[in-house]
């Protein structure tokens, strides 16, 4: 069933320009949309498609160029779009409750609402809260934790004592908890050090699959509230990330670092160990950072240097075949200015 446009101002918080009466069933980007669904325009280098979509609706931030079609004017288009998603296609699940091929440790608490696939292993301990989907193969070892809402998905292993808070997603193959990167030198091999510590995962946090998070060697890995944690990252030992940080794919963070609120690790960035990043960084692709980051700054390269300072090097570096080349025929001209010299040279009495 189709809703109108002001319905979904209304769902969005934004006002109509045009027919509020207008039926939308759908959405689709730009280039693609056609009757009955509604657009978005979140980039102002695309701003000239609005004139061009054949789309019902568009949605637009204050002051655009409608071109006289309808619009929802909203602050952000981007998140309204996003909202837009979940109200037309993200649907309740269903409660199955625990289907036969699940095994159950005993002592296990449940909340209401539980639905549990086959193949998966609930250890003894378990505790479990409402709302809890568990998909063919997750594995959660003996006295975990998880809330209200979570999801696991196939193949997701939680280990020992470890804790999920409530509203969590952990995507396919993720392991969260495994044993920390630990080992004391002994003569010429190493001795394994105990990581008896936990990974305490808050609320509304999303771990991207194959993804994996060590437990600490005595205390908490700890992964703020609200964080996004992409595809593919490894966090080590001991690590405090703070609350709304966004980890892109590929990340590395070595043990014992503690990473502030608001921060953003793009892709393939590596952290050494017991580091810390300050409030509100940001840290570009491939980036290696040795030190300490200060917040409220943008960084790049390896080692990573303030943003600026690395565009302009990046500016330099393009150019250094020339540099050297320049370089090369001035040496060879001071040389040859300094061998005339000295040939004028009186000779000594």
């Amino acid at each position: 069933m189709g809703k109108s446009l002001k319905e979904l101002a209304v769902y969005l918080g934004g006002r109509v320009i045009g027919d509020d009466s207008a039926l939308v069933q759908g959405l689709a980007g730009l280039d693609d949309a056609g009757e009955g669904q509604i657009t978005f325009l979140a980039n102002p280098r695309y701003a000239s498609k609005v004139a061009t979509t054949k789309a019902t609706a568009v949605i637009l931030p204050p002051g655009a160029d409608g071109h006289g079609r309808n619009v929802i004017e909203v602050a952000n288009p981007y998140l309204a779009f996003a909202k837009l998603l979940t109200l037309f296609h993200v649907h309740p699940p269903q409660f199955l409750g625990v289907m036969e091929g699940a095994s159950i440790g005993r002592d296990v608490s449940m909340g209401s609402d539980v639905t549990i696939y086959p193949g998966v292993w609930v250890a003894d301990g378990v505790r479990l809260g409402n709302r809890v989907t568990l998909y063919p193969g997750v594995a959660l070892y003996p006295g975990v934790t998880l809330g209200d809402d979570v999801t696991l998905h196939a193949n997701v292993s939680i280990r020992e004592r470890c804790r999920i808070g409530n509203r969590v997603i952990v995507h396919d193959g993720a392991v969260i908890g495994s044993d920390g990167f630990g080992y004391a030198p002994d003569g010429a091999g190493y001795y394994k050090i105990p990581q008896i510590g936990i990974v305490v995962v808050e609320d509304d946090v999303e771990v991207g699959a194959n993804t994996t998070i060590d437990r600490a060697a005595l205390d908490v890995t700890r992964i703020g509230r609200g964080t996004k944690i992409d595809n593919l990252v490894q966090i080590g030992h001991n690590c405090v990330i703070g609350e709304n940080c966004m980890i892109v794919s590929q990340v590395g963070i070595s043990g014992s670092t503690r990473i502030g609120t608001h921060v953003t690790l793009a892709g393939q960035v590596g952290v050494a160990g017991h580091l810390t990043i300050g409030d509100n960084v940001m840290i570009g692709a491939k980036s290696g950072v040795p030190g300490n980051l200060p917040p409220n700054g943008m960084y790049s390269g390896m080692p990573a240097i303030p943003h600026k300072e690395w565009l302009r090097a990046m500016g330099v570096l393009g150019r250094l075949p020339e540099l050297r080349k320049t370089v090369s025929l001035l040496e060879k001209k001071v040389e040859e200015l300094e061998a005339r010299l000295g040939a004028r040279d009186p000779e000594p009495v």
